[in-house]
């Protein structure tokens, strides 16, 4: 049914090209138009999901007008006639009838609050007639409000009274009774299409099997799963509830809540929120667009409830200026392992550690052994570097250009890699947001906008009273040398803390600001001592405490060693002193103590003089009393002095354990190499 308009479509663009007039704003637009409607004609779910897709993407289409035509198809592909919807409502609502058999009906005229003039329609007579249908006031005049690939909407209000009352019990009458809803009810044939596309798209995936590599026919029938579980209502409504359980009581994300005793699976009752569709300009937009992100985050760093098809049509701004999320047919759970895996592959491939890179590469699905590491590790670093633009920098990484280069090396034979389903999940869910937020700011950059969220997240992880296996494994990894918890990794450590910098609400993604430099504020400081008293950095205690107290015993060496120099060896040190010196250890800690002390420091712009540091300083004093002045910020903050005091006695317990130790051994006579 595609096929030859589609051709037509093409021989079309050519001819275009050929006369020279492809660039006409107004034949742009035409073409944009007509391939709307050949995807509209097609009734294909997959294809018009496709089209949504590519709307928030003109950077691959080339053509914003084209963009601009296919957003149409979120909410304008056609819709069937009314009168069919409200039949598969009444039907689908069938088994209610019995509990309305006693209950005397009123005159639906006389509570309507849209009143009709004239003669009533063949619609409208059916509404009123009905014992199910007339329990909602329709908008609208009983018409619908918006279309998509799956169903369409409609603007209703249920009616108070005995009738609901006999539905939903006088608890749960009450608590909708009155409430404006949204009814959404799924095409007759979006079923047999859906069957259709992806018999069609299963069968192209077995035959592109035989001639490239990855695991095609696997990641078909994963996007068969989201597409024929959105299909089910009943279970859209529980993965709404599920979602609102989770993000409902975000101060900036609204939820609708979902009508489960009036869903079935091809009528979906919720809440109605008002709202505008994007895409929003301005900061507005980019406001909007950094909620999207933080939500995004925490569902794959934090819950594992992964939305799946973030697009504008289904997002909306509230006219508070909340993010509402209003569509949950295509969910995804992510389990705990692969969350994590997937954040330690990328930073093994960003900071060159083959052996994390590989252990989760194996972990996670894309390779079965490690006979390929060689070959494949740089290939991927070498896809990273290409989706960045060149830059290597994970902030610049292009989604869209990172599916097509794991693409590329699928396609190779020589290599046994394959793409796990559920990363082509979350990339594709990324590229859509990716394209949302591009399309408020071109120079917006989504792994730079999410830094501040995933390192926070990962650093101090927040509505989760145990630490997850997963992450704990993550972070022993990254923060300690080999992964052995015996010695602290100081650069990764240090890295980590400044990139927690941009946790603030003034980062702005949309410049450059260097991944590996910068100072960090007193906010980084907090988070950083929250980290290390939490149950999260508990493993960094005993690493933490045996290198602070080799430090300090290497640095009280260096002294007594410059102070028998100086006095020409009249000044001794006291015994068990002038040991050994890990020098490398001291520049780490070093380093790591100079990024906490910036926090300290006055602003950049400020003038460097006393005076700005002892105001500083009288600052700091301040808001010290103030807390022993205060009951409750005292126990605030007593976890983290607790556990300062205790890493404090430890590390003095060790450094007197060292020096005696060695002055045992210089008493025996045993030589402690240098």
């Amino acid at each position: 049914m595609l096929g030859l308009p589609l051709l037509g479509w093409y021989l079309g663009l050519r001819t275009d090209s050929m006369l020279n007039v492809d660039k006409s704003e107004e034949v742009e637009r035409k073409r944009g138009a007509e391939l709307r409607n050949h995807l509209v004609r097609s009734r294909s779910v997959a294809l018009i999901k496709s089209g949504q897709a590519l709307s928030l993407r003109p950077d691959l289409l080339k053509s914003k007008l084209w963009a601009d035509e296919l957003g149409k198809l979120v909410d304008e592909v056609g819709s069937f006639p009314d009168v069919d919807a409200m039949n598969i409502m009444r039907e689908e609502l069938s088994d209610l009838l019995p509990r309305l058999k006693n209950i005397k009906r009123t005159e639906a005229s006389t509570k309507q609050r849209l009143v009709t003039k004239g003669k009533k329609t063949r619609l409208q007579r059916l509404v009123e007639s009905d014992p199910i249908l007339s329990l909602f006031e329709f908008y609208n005049d009983c018409r619908v409000v918006a279309s998509a690939s799956v169903g369409q909407v409609y603007k209703a209000r249920l009616r108070r009274g005995p009738a609901l009352e006999a539905i939903l019990g006088k608890t749960e009458a009450a608590k909708w009774g009155g409430k404006t809803v949204a009814i959404k009810i799924q095409r007759p044939d979006v079923a047999a299409s859906a069957a259709l596309d992806m018999y069609l798209i299963r069968r192209t995936a077995m035959w592109l099997s035989k001639f490239r590599g990855g695991d095609l026919v696997s990641i078909a029938d994963t996007f068969g799963m989201q597409l024929f579980g959105e299909l089910d209502y009943i279970r859209e409504a529980k993965n709404c509830e599920r979602f609102r359980e989770l993000y409902g009581g975000w101060e900036d994300v609204v939820v609708p809540q979902a009508c489960t005793s009036l869903t079935r699976k091809k009528v979906l009752i919720m809440e109605w929120v008002e709202g505008t569709k994007g895409p929003w300009m301005g900061s507005d937009g980019i406001e909007m667009v950094r909620i999207g992100l933080r939500c995004s985050t925490d569902q794959l760093l934090r819950t594992g409830l992964f939305h799946a098809d973030p697009h504008r049509g289904n997002l909306l701004r509230t006219p508070k200026g909340h993010l509402a999320v209003i569509d949950y047919g295509m969910m995804a759970d992510i389990p705990e392992s692969d969350r994590y895996g997937l954040i330690g592959l990328v930073l093994g491939l960003k900071n060159k550690d083959i052996a994390l890179a590989t252990e989760n590469l194996l972990s996670l699905g894309f390779l079965e052994d490690t006979t390929q590491v060689e070959i494949l590790v740089p290939r991927l670093r070498k896809a990273i570097k290409n989706s960045t633009g060149g830059t290597n920098k994970a902030s610049d990484v292009s989604f869209s250009k990172l599916q097509m280069e794991l693409d590329d090396i699928s396609r190779d034979n020589l290599l046994k890699f394959k793409i796990p389903p559920y990363i082509t999940i979350i990339i594709r869910s990324l590229t859509i947001l990716e394209g949302f937020a591009l399309s408020v700011d071109p120079n917006f950059r989504l792994i730079r906008g999410a830094y501040p969220y995933i390192l926070k997240q990962l650093l101090s992880p927040e509505g989760l009273e145990q630490t997850p296996k997963a992450l704990e494994k993550l972070l022993v990894r990254l923060l300690t040398v080999n992964g052995e918890k015996k010695e602290v990794e100081w650069g990764r450590l240090r890295q980590l803390l400044q990139l927690a910098e941009t946790a603030s609400k003034s980062y702005d993604p949309s410049k450059d600001n260097d991944d590996d430099k910068g100072s960090v504020s007193r906010k980084t400081v907090d988070l950083f001592l929250k980290f290390m008293t939490s149950k999260t950095g508990l493993f960094m205690k005993e690493p933490l405490v045996h290198e602070l107290a080799e430090a300090i015993d290497g640095m009280a060496s260096i002294g007594e060693s410059n102070l028998l120099r100086m006095s020409r060896g009249i000044i001794r040190p006291l015994p068990g002193g002038n040991g050994p010196v890990n020098k490398k250890r001291i520049v780490e800690i070093r380093a790591v103590i100079e990024v906490l002390q910036s926090a300290l420091s006055v602003d950049n712009d400020a003038d460097k003089n006393g005076n700005d540091r002892l105001e500083l300083f009288r600052g700091l004093a301040q808001e010290l009393l103030l807390i022993l002045n205060d009951p409750s910020q005292r126990e605030l903050v007593k976890p983290i002095l607790e556990e300062v005091t205790s890493v404090t006695q430890m590390v003095a317990v060790e450094v007197l354990e060292i020096r005696s130790s060695r002055a045992i051994r210089g008493v025996l006579g045993l030589v402690e190499a240098r």
